[in-house]
């Protein structure tokens, strides 16, 4: 068997942490280019999503962001229009959700567009309605049971 020269196989590139949590610069959209919504995801590297002049497009996830970018549905993503198919389109950039909110206080994104909180968003309202899910008993009511 041959001997391996390499410095790791898939588990070490898997254990790579190269995602941008560090602050970056917020991008705006410029000429051929369009914000949308995913609405879901096909597989292939492939999403439907709703861009903001309303149209629903085709989108392909680019090579630089494939496996190393998740993208799921209702994410914010910055898209390349296509000049030669305008029901398609290709992912560039992938917003976090709060870039999603600066571009919606900036006025990029329309009011009516709703932002995929994720999990910053269910804490808030479960803390709402915490009271309702525990019954308080009194000392005597737990004598009796």
């Amino acid at each position: 068997m041959p001997k391996n020269k390499g410095k790791g196989g898939k588990n070490r590139k898997r254990g790579k942490n190269e995602a941008d949590d560090e602050k970056r610069e917020l991008v705006f959209k410029e000429d051929g280019q369009e914000y949308a919504q995913v609405q879901r995801m096909l597989g292939n590297g492939r999403c439907e999503a709703t861009c903001i002049d309303g149209t629903k497009r085709l989108c392909h996830i680019r090579g630089k962001m494939h496996k190393k970018v998740w993208i799921a549905a209702g994410d914010i993503v910055l898209v390349g229009l296509r000049d030669y198919q305008d029901d398609k389109a290709d992912v560039i950039l992938k917003y976090m959700p709060d870039e999603a909110r600066l571009l919606k206080a900036y006025g990029e994104l329309p009011e009516n567009t709703r932002l995929n909180e994720g999990i910053a968003g269910g804490i808030d309202e479960e803390e709402e309605g915490a009271g309702d899910d525990y019954i308080e008993f009194e000392d005597e009511d737990i004598d009796k049971i």
